[in-house]
């Protein structure tokens, strides 16, 4: 194969034949689903889980992790914060004319190495090839099934007063480590990207505690974004302590530096969940045994419920509160 991509590889013909056979089946498996345009696949539960999500980050490879990584972990996420089991996903590819060969077999290689960590499937996918200057390097299209298991639906329609805020670990880290990786800000630092597949993680929780209201991934946006939204979709009024908050020093100084509020950076690797607040200690300690959650925190509380409206508002350690808000504007671009 040649060892750049060139416009013929998305031609259909026995280029674009060679790229699949040579780089995607390669790392992928699962021959005989190549035959036909829709593979076929068994479905147990009555209630599947669909999600879709395209990566653009810039650059493709950071510390850490890439996008192919990337896309595998936010679509396993995505599945996995709703409750359930992820089974299968697809991939489309938009790669800039003059990718280098190489590139793309890592960022595949990646991918099918996280998929198979994660017990998730790579069932079909898609090439395009798209002129020099079309795009930056490479994007990746996914969808995500995943099929919900009995007892484990989640119930946000319960969270009432009381209830506890828990974060799984230290925010920031992805953001930080694209700003890192993209050297034009001058930032030098170790921080890699949280990028990680949670579903291990959550169906534990899940099979071991009642009372997990609901669980959400604080990607774009960040921690704060995160939190406003479950407040304004499901009605109810929080707080949480800024002292609480884990979060890494170098983070910290890195922020400082640039100007950034880590409240709204993205994290790929982290979840929110709010739990019923009996079992705080619970989900706190299966969270701090397990790689993922180590640096876990109880951040905060549900302090009213059935509001019109629901707010979020941040304590300072001076004692202070401010309402926190939505990001605005943008604060990094192409960050996952």
């Amino acid at each position: 194969m040649q060892q750049r991509i060139n416009l013929a590889h998305g031609e259909g013909g026995e280029l674009t034949h060679k790229l699949i056979k040579e780089v995607f089946e390669k790392a992928f498996g699962h021959g005989e689903h190549t035959k036909y345009d829709a593979p076929m696949l068994e479905c147990k539960s009555e209630i599947i889980a669909f999600t879709t999500d395209s990566y653009v980050v810039k650059p493709i490879f950071f510390p850490g992790g890439n996008i192919g990584k990337l896309a595998v972990t936010g679509t396993v996420n995505d599945l996995a914060v709703s409750g359930a089991v992820p089974k299968y996903m697809t991939a489309g590819f938009i790669i800039e004319e003059g990718l280098s060969l190489r590139y793309l077999k890592e960022v595949v290689d990646s991918m099918a190495a996280e998929a198979k960590k994660a017990g998730i499937r790579i069932i079909a996918g898609d090439t395009k090839v798209v002129e020099k200057g079309s795009a930056d390097q490479l994007f990746i299209n996914t969808a995500g099934v995943g099929i919900l298991e009995s007892g484990q639906k989640l119930h946000q329609e319960n969270i009432q007063e009381g209830d506890s805020i828990i974060l799984s670990g230290t925010i920031g880290d992805h953001g930080i480590a694209i700003v890192s990786a993209r050297e034009e800000l001058g930032l030098i630092s170790d921080i890699k990207s949280d990028c990680a597949s949670l579903n291990g993680l959550i169906q534990e929780l899940l099979q071991k505690v009642k009372g997990i209201r609901v669980i959400k991934d604080p990607t774009r946006g960040g921690l704060a974004t995160a939190l406003v939204e479950l407040c304004e979709d499901f009605h109810f009024t929080s707080e949480i302590l800024e002292e609480s908050i884990p979060i890494r020093n170098d983070v910290h100084g890195a922020c400082d530096i640039l100007g950034f509020d880590p409240l709204y950076l993205a994290n790929e690797g982290k979840m929110i969940l709010i739990v019923e607040s009996k079992n705080k200690e619970r989900v706190l300690q299966i969270l701090k045994k397990h790689p993922l959650g180590e640096k876990a925190a109880i951040i905060g509380r549900v302090t009213s419920r059935n509001v019109s409206a629901g707010e979020l508002f941040l304590k300072t350690p001076l004692g202070t509160t401010r309402r926190l808000q939505r990001l605005s504007g943008m604060l990094l671009p192409r960050i996952c």
